[in-house]
C-alpha cells in the first residue's frame, strides 16, 4: 500500500523510454487515463477496473479496484479520469448514473471514497478541474451537468443543456472558470461555473451528435470537436462568434480526440465503429493522416498521450481487450503510400495532370511553363524550409485545354432535360427517348430504345414477311427454320389446312401444311431469295435457283408435269401448279431418272426414307414460338448496359435502369447500380441540373441512392409573427399560438405551395401573392414593407 500511495518522481529532463507494446486485459476497456508522472495507467470498463504500471518492456498489473463478492453497478464504468494534481485521486462515471471517487491512499482493500447519485441516467463523462483539487464535473445522458466539491456530499451546481444527452465535458486549461460541453443535437456550449443558470455561448458544431471535445494545451482559444458526421473541427473561441479554423474529414464517426503535446497542429482521433485504427492528423493537411497505428483488432475506446510534454508515446484501450503503448516513430505514414501523380478532367473537357517536378523535368524537350505550375493544396507556393512538409517533393501541375467546340456536352444536357423516365407506359417512354436521341444525332442510342420497346412491349412478335426476308437473305438475325415434317407425328399440331384446287388438268386436292408463320413467296416480290445461302437440307426447287417451289410428297398420286400455269382464285397467286410425289418409294429412282425432274429434286428424292407412310413438306416454319419472353433477352440487356457504362455513357445506363425498373434490376448487382447512379448524379450536379438530379435520386432503384435526398437536409422555420424558431411538433408557434403558414391575402392556412418575402417574412398562396403584387407593391399583411416577386 505504501508503494501505491507514495508520490512518484516527476518526469526528469531525460525523455521517456520504451517501445511499442501491448498487454491482454480481462475484459474490453471503455476508457483509460494516465497519472501525472506517466508511470501508471488506469483501465476501466463494464467488467474491468485495474491499474497497470508502465515499465520498459511490458505492462504490469498493480491493483484491481473491483473488490467484493457481489458485482456492483457502481463498478461498471463508462469513463475514468486520474487527477493531475493528486496522484491518489480517481473518478469514474458509472452506467447506472453514479459518480464515484477513489482514494488510492486508503489503507483498506476497498479504495472507494465517495458516491454521488444525483444523475438519473448513465454518466458519459467526468472531468477534474486542472488547478482545483476538489472540483469535479460530470455530464450525463439525462441532459444535465453537475459540478461537485469533493469536500461536500452533494453537488454545488447543476447546469441544464436543454438537450437530451451530454456526451463530453472539458475544463479549459487557460480559462479558470470556463468549461465546454457537447451534446447529441450537434451543439457545443461554453459555461462559466459561477453562472449555472445559462451558458455563455452556444453554437452548432456538427451535423449530428458531437461525441468529444478537447482544449488545445497551448492555444488558449482552440477547441477541437469530433462528431458522428465523420469530421474533426477546430474552433477559435477567442472571437465574438465561434470561428471554424480547421476541418479534418475522417472515414468514420469520431469517438475521441486528443491534441498531441508539443505539436501545435497535431491531434489524435479514434472511431466509434467500423474503423479500428488510431490516426494522428496535421490539421493543415486534412485529407491524409500524418501517422496511423494499426495494432488493435476492434474498436478503439480510449486514447491518451502518456505525458503532457512528450509527443512520442500514445496509450490506447480497445474492445478487443488489449492495452497498447504506441511509439510514434513506429507508426505507419499513409502519405508515403499515397500516389504522387494525379489526373482529372475538368467540367469543359480540360485535362489536368500533376506529377513530381523531378519526373516532369526529366521529360525530354519539355519544361513546366509558368502558366500551368501549381503547388498541391497542402504545399505553399514558396516552400519554407522550416515548414514540416518542406522535405517532401513539390509537384508540377500541367493543364491541357480542349479545342473550342470539340468537347461540347450540350447533347448531355439536352438529353437529361428531355428524357422521360417515369409517368407514362413503357412503350411511350421508349418511343419518346428514342425520338429525343435521334433528334440529337445519337442514332445508336435511339436504336437501342427502339429495341427495348420491341423486347419488353411486344416481345418476339416478328412479322412473317420479315421472317421470310431474313431467311432469303441469309441474315444472322433471322429465327432458325425447319423444313421437313413427319405428317404422322405432327398431325395434332397442324389443325389448320389449306387446300389448293387446280382449275386446269386432272382434278385432285393437295394438302399443303402451313402454320401461322408460313407464307408462299412469289418470285416477283422476293427475287432476292435466289442464290441465297441456305443450308443444304432445305428444299428450294430447281438446282439453278430460278424459282422457289414447295413440293408435297404424297404416295397416293403420281407425279405429272403440267405444261403451263393457271392462276387460281386464291389469296396468294401461285407461280405454277403444286406437283405430287411418286406413289411409292420404289418409284423414287424412276423420278430421279426422268428427264422432267431437276437435279435437286432427284437428290432429295434419293435421300427420302424408305417408309411408305413417311411424307415430307418444304415449309418455312419457325423452330421457336413466335412469342419469346422478355427474360430471354435479360442477359443481352445487361451486356448492353455494361457496354454503355464502360464507354462512359452512364446517362444511358441509368436511364434504362430507371425505365425498366425491376425487369433488369435483379440481374445487375447492387454495387454496380450504385456506382452508375452516383456517377450520373455527380455529372448532373456538375452541370447544375439540380431538378433532374433530384428526379434520378427519387426514381432510383438502388436503396443507397434513393435515401440521399432524405438525409443531410435541415429546414429552419421561424414564426412570421414573433420570429421565434418553430418546434418540430407542428406549424403552430409555441409562443404566440398562431399558425405560421397563414396567407396574408385570404387569411387561410396554406396547405400547398407557400411563398414568402425574405424582407418581412409575410407570405401566402403563390397565386394570391402574385395577383396582389400585380396591383400593389406593399405587403398584403399591412406591415408597410415593399415586397417584390421575381
Amino acid at each position: 500500500m505504501e508503494k501505491m500511495s507514495r508520490v512518484t518522481t516527476a518526469l526528469s529532463s531525460s525523455a521517456l523510454t520504451g517501445h511499442t507494446m501491448h498487454c491482454h486485459l480481462d475484459a474490453p476497456a471503455n476508457a483509460i487515463s494516465v497519472c501525472r508522472d506517466a508511470a501508471q495507467v488506469v483501465v476501466a470498463g463494464r467488467s474491468i477496473f485495474k491499474i497497470y504500471a508502465i515499465e520498459e518492456e511490458q505492462f504490469v498489473e498493480k491493483l484491481n479496484l473491483r473488490v467484493g463478492r457481489k458485482p456492483s453497478l457502481n463498478l461498471s464504468c463508462a469513463d475514468v479520469v486520474w487527477h493531475q494534481m493528486d496522484e491518489n485521486l480517481l473518478a469514474t462515471a458509472a452506467t447506472n448514473g453514479v459518480v464515484v471517487t477513489w482514494n488510492l491512499g486508503r489503507p483498506s482493500r476497498n479504495k472507494q471514497d465517495q458516491l454521488f447519485t444525483e444523475h438519473k441516467r448513465t454518466v458519459n463523462k467526468v472531468c477534474f478541474h486542472p488547478s482545483e483539487a476538489h472540483v469535479l464535473l460530470s455530464g450525463s445522458q439525462d441532459g444535465f451537468m453537475k459540478c461537485f466539491d469533493l469536500r461536500r456530499k452533494d453537488s454545488v451546481s447543476t447546469f441544464s443543456g436543454q438537450s437530451e444527452s451530454v456526451r463530453d465535458v472539458q475544463f479549459s486549461i487557460r480559462d479558470y472558470f470556463t468549461f465546454a460541453s457537447t451534446f447529441e443535437n450537434g451543439n457545443v456550449q461554453l459555461w462559466d461555473i459561477r453562472r449555472p443558470d445559462r451558458c455563455e455561448r452556444m453554437f452548432t458544431a456538427h451535423n449530428g451528435p458531437v461525441f468529444c471535445c478537447d482544449w488545445h494545451p497551448e492555444d488558449r482559444g482552440w477547441l477541437a470537436t469530433g462528431g458522428r458526421d465523420k469530421m474533426v473541427k477546430v474552433w477559435d473561441m477567442t472571437t465574438q462568434r465561434a470561428k471554424e479554423v480547421h476541418c479534418v474529414q475522417t472515414i468514420a464517426s469520431v469517438a475521441r480526440v486528443k491534441w498531441r503535446p508539443e505539436c501545435r497542429h497535431h491531434l489524435a482521433t479514434c472511431s466509434m465503429m467500423v474503423d479500428h485504427n488510431i490516426y494522428v492528423w496535421d490539421v493543415r493537411r486534412p485529407f491524409v493522416p500524418a501517422a496511423m497505428f494499426e495494432e488493435h483488432r476492434d474498436v478503439t475506446t480510449g486514447i491518451a498521450w502518456r505525458h503532457p510534454h512528450d509527443p512520442s508515446f500514445l496509450l490506447s484501450g480497445s474492445k478487443d481487450s488489449t492495452l497498447c503503448q504506441h511509439l510514434f516513430r513506429d507508426a505507419s505514414q499513409p502519405v508515403e503510400r499515397a500516389n504522387p501523380e494525379g489526373l482529372c478532367y475538368g467540367l469543359f473537357g480540360d485535362l489536368a495532370f500533376a506529377a513530381k517536378e523531378s519526373l516532369v523535368a526529366a521529360e525530354s524537350g519539355r519544361k513546366p511553363y509558368a502558366g500551368d505550375r501549381r503547388h498541391p493544396i497542402f504545399f505553399k507556393r514558396k516552400l519554407d524550409p522550416a515548414e514540416p512538409f518542406a522535405g517532401l517533393a513539390s509537384s508540377a501541375l500541367s493543364v491541357f485545354e480542349m479545342e473550342p467546340g470539340s468537347g461540347s456536352m450540350s447533347w448531355f444536357v439536352d438529353t437529361a432535360e428531355r428524357y422521360a423516365l417515369a409517368g407514362r407506359p413503357l412503350a411511350e417512354l421508349c418511343d419518346h427517348n428514342s425520338k429525343v436521341a435521334r433528334e440529337l444525332g445519337r442514332n445508336q442510342v435511339a436504336q437501342t430504345w427502339t429495341m427495348l420497346r420491341i423486347i419488353y412491349c411486344s416481345p418476339g412478335l416478328v412479322p412473317t414477311t420479315n421472317l421470310n426476308h431474313s431467311v432469303g437473305k441469309g441474315s444472322s438475325c433471322g429465327l432458325p427454320l425447319m423444313n421437313s415434317f413427319n405428317l404422322k407425328d405432327m398431325a395434332q399440331g397442324l389443325g389448320s389446312e389449306t387446300r389448293l384446287d387446280r382449275s386446269k388438268g386432272d382434278t385432285r386436292s393437295d394438302t399443303v401444311l402451313l402454320d401461322s408463320s408460313a407464307t408462299l413467296i412469289t418470285n416477283e416480290d422476293n427475287e432476292e431469295t435466289e442464290g441465297s445461302d441456305v443450308p443444304a437440307d432445305y428444299l428450294l426447287g430447281d438446282a439453278e435457283g430460278e424459282d422457289d417451289e414447295l413440293y408435297l410428297l404424297d404416295p397416293d398420286h403420281a407425279h405429272t408435269e403440267e405444261p403451263e400455269y393457271v392462276l387460281p382464285q386464291e389469296a396468294f397467286p401461285l407461280r405454277h401448279e403444286i406437283v405430287d410425289t411418286p406413289p411409292g418409294p420404289e418409284n423414287l429412282q424412276d423420278k430421279a431418272d426422268s428427264p422432267h425432274v431437276s437435279g435437286s429434286e432427284a437428290d432429295v428424292a434419293s435421300l427420302a426414307p424408305m417408309d411408305s407412310s413417311f411424307s415430307l413438306v418444304s415449309v418455312s416454319h419457325a423452330l421457336y414460338d413466335s412469342r419469346l419472353p422478355p427474360d430471354f433477352f435479360s442477359a443481352l440487356v445487361c451486356d448492353m448496359l455494361r457496354f454503355y457504362a464502360e464507354q462512359g455513357d452512364v446517362q444511358m445506363a441509368v436511364s434504362v435502369l430507371i425505365v425498366l425498373g425491376e425487369r433488369v434490376r435483379k440481374d445487375i448487382d447492387e454495387q454496380t447500380q450504385e456506382h452508375w447512379y452516383a456517377s450520373y448524379i455527380d455529372l448532373l450536379q456538375r452541370f447544375c441540373l439540380w431538378n433532374v438530379s433530384n428526379q434520378v435520386v427519387k426514381l432510383s432503384t438502388s436503396r443507397a441512392i434513393s435515401c440521399l435526398n432524405q438525409a443531410s437536409t435541415t429546414l429552419h422555420v421561424n414564426c412570421s409573427h414573433c420570429k421565434r424558431p418553430m418546434s418540430s411538433r407542428g406549424w403552430v408557434c409555441d409562443r404566440c399560438h398562431r399558425c405560421a403558414s397563414m396567407c396574408a391575402v385570404c387569411h387561410h392556412v396554406v396547405k400547398g405551395l407557400f411563398v414568402w418575402c425574405q424582407g418581412c417574412s409575410h407570405g401566402g398562396h403563390l397565386q394570391h401573392i402574385m395577383k396582389w403584387l400585380e396591383g400593389s407593391s406593399h405587403c398584403p399583411a399591412g406591415c408597410g414593407h415593399l415586397c417584390e416577386y421575381s
